[in-house]
């Protein structure tokens, strides 16, 4: 059964901040040309193809730790709570990592910029995304709990 915490229910801050995703999504392909994929703005700083290609990767990289740390300072975050050991995280990274790289992108590229360009392909890839963390979350819970 699910149920939802309505004390910690934000439906206007998680409003708040798909607006400035979506902002810069598309501040970035605009301005830029570029897609905001994660997976491939920090791939693009392991290996850069283009003179002055490191700065806006480095940029972006760097706001993405230093967000949620001003937010952190700012205000006081909800307690949270991860119900796995460091082996199954870094399994889990490691699995991601190399799902991201057979999938030519991640989550935000495809899910988030993919999608809104209409890209079949971004749609497959979100779908397939979406089914095995559905087939995850269900063996883990329900197969081997």
């Amino acid at each position: 059964m699910i149920t939802i915490d309505w004390l910690h229910f934000t439906p206007a801050s998680a409003f708040a901040g798909g607006l400035l995703i979506g902002l810069a999504v598309a501040l970035l392909i605009l301005l830029e040309g570029r897609i905001a994929g994660i997976s491939g703005i920090v791939g693009g700083l392991l290996q850069p193809l283009r003179q002055g290609d490191v700065a806006w990767r480095l940029a972006f990289a760097l706001g993405l730790v230093a967000a949620p740390l001003l937010y952190r300072w700012l205000l006081i975050l909800p307690p949270s709570h991860i119900d796995a050991g460091w082996t199954t995280l870094v399994v889990a990274g490691l699995l991601v990592g190399f799902g991201s790289r057979l999938g030519s992108g991640c989550t935000s590229g495809h899910g988030v910029c993919g999608l809104s360009r209409l890209s079949p392909r971004s749609l497959v890839a979100t779908i397939v995304f979406m089914a095995a963390g559905f087939a995850t979350v269900f063996a883990a819970r329900h197969l081997f709990a």
